[in-house]
């Protein structure tokens, strides 16, 4: 293989293996807005069998004094892809991690994981500050299908 070929091959994994989550200042932290993501093609590992699983991950928060930028949260997420790691878990890291970077208001981050072994699981992790008043929308998926 020429130098040329593995370069062009790999420049995506090697961006995700650099990446670091990357706040941007919130433009309107006067306001309590909802910010919804969808994310349908996240895969991790099975830490048991190695197997691939497949979800949506969907997050909804309202900003505090920041908003995530999203190129740093898709090579994030893609970084989960060679990970073992249980369904319950890679819910709860993701959103473990956005709150300590973003200090949101209020998040929401939802593990919405395909059909395995016959059984579906849904995982549901959510945060607040203690005095959050503000809105808390309904779960919902707004892609259903691609």
């Amino acid at each position: 293989m020429q130098e040329s070929e593995r370069v062009m091959g790999s420049y995506g994994l090697e961006e995700i293996k650099a990446n670091k989550l990357e706040p941007w200042p919130n433009p309107h932290p006067e306001r309590d807005y909802v910010t919804h993501f969808e994310i349908p093609e996240f895969t991790c590992l099975c830490p048991r069998s190695g197997f691939p699983d497949f979800a949506t991950i969907v997050i909804d928060y309202v900003p505090g004094p920041s908003v995530v930028e999203l190129k740093s949260l898709k090579l994030y997420i893609n970084g989960y892809r060679n990970r073992q790691i249980s369904h319950e878990d890679a819910t709860n890291v993701i959103l473990d991690d956005l709150v300590a970077l973003l200090s949101p208001r209020w998040m929401r981050v939802v593990g919405d994981f395909t059909v395995r072994g016959n059984i579906k699981t849904v995982i549901f992790t959510e945060y607040a500050q203690p005095d959050y008043q503000g809105p808390r929308p309904e779960y919902r998926r707004y892609l259903t299908a691609l």
